[in-house]
């Protein structure tokens, strides 16, 4: 009768070690755990938040999953120009930038040349973008006056960040914060890096001075499982990551702290889940624009009060 109890206990505690197990490793694969506590986080936290930062739980839908005309597929990557005051993403089949009003109607179309897989495109002023080729892994300097119709890469500025990135999981999105002239470009998962690029894109007749960096102690705070875009926010100097996967935008202020969060498949005003999410950028008044393939098109709003 002992072998048996001894037999059972031994099963029962191979049994607890293996759920313990498969628990770890399926946290670690969808931050369940570091979600939930940073939900319970934000929701303690709230009225200390609002009043310092985006405060996306109070964004709700005003423009949901329109179809931009003439897209097909392959929509990705979103970028707020505030000189035309229009949006700016890439397609990578076939491969062409497009510039798009403030609510999702398609203005031109502008042939890329010589591109693997653009994945991403951020403004950076005076007519400057920085196009992001995945498969190359490159940030490639471009420029698009009014009248541009294509874009060859031959010539052109580039930089490859060649630091762990792997074909299909390298650059997914990228962000410019103007006032210290510096690039965030982020590696999408497996690890998800966002780095920190300076010194890019070189100004004419100066000696190239490049600086890359990280923080890790902020990629490991966040809780989502891949990068799809990003965005930086001038007012707060505070970075958004947008993460398909987890359907989330994310809020992070300048210590690297998660801090308000904005759900993809519960936001206010939405009637469905947001598909699969490739760029987010935001105007100078604080409006959230959202790009899902294969081509829908997404406003947001801040709502004082309900």
């Amino acid at each position: 009768m002992a072998k048996f109890f001894t037999k059972k206990i031994t099963i029962f505690i191979v049994i607890l070690l293996l759920l313990i197990i498969s628990l770890y490793f399926v946290n670690q694969k969808l931050r369940v755990y570091d979600r939930v506590a940073y939900s319970i986080k934000e929701w303690r936290h709230a009225n200390e938040w609002k009043n310092k930062s985006l405060w996306l739980p109070d964004y709700k839908v005003i423009i949901e999953a329109k179809p931009i005309k003439t897209i097909d597929n392959n929509l990705s990557g979103l970028t707020w120009n505030h000189d035309t005051r229009t949006l700016f993403a890439v397609v990578n089949n076939p491969q062409q930038i497009i510039e798009l009003s403030t609510t999702g109607e398609l203005l031109r179309s502008i042939k890329l040349t010589g591109f693997g897989d653009p994945e991403a495109v951020e403004y950076i002023g005076d007519e400057r973008f920085i196009v992001a080729d995945e498969r190359r892994q490159k940030l490639i300097k471009v420029i698009i006056t009014p009248t541009t119709t294509e874009i060859n890469t031959e010539g052109l500025q580039q930089l490859t960040l060649g630091m762990g990135l792997t074909d299909n999981k390298g650059i997914e999105g990228l962000a410019w914060d103007s006032a210290n002239k510096k690039l965030y470009a982020a590696k999408e998962r497996d690890p998800i890096h966002i780095y920190e690029v300076t010194g890019f894109p070189q100004k004419p007749n100066t000696t190239m001075d490049i600086e890359v960096g990280n923080n890790p102690n902020r990629d490991q705070r966040l809780f989502v499982r891949d990068v799809s875009s990003l965005d930086f926010n001038q007012q707060y100097q505070h970075l958004l990551v947008l993460s398909d996967e987890s359907k989330l935008i994310v809020e992070i202020d300048k210590k690297g702290r998660p801090i308000s969060s904005l759900s993809l498949r519960f936001a206010k005003g939405l009637t469905k889940s947001i598909p699969q999410a490739e760029g987010i950028a935001m105007d100078d008044e604080n409006n959230l624009y959202l790009v899902s393939e294969p081509n829908l098109f997404y406003v947001f709003k801040k709502k004082t009060s309900d």
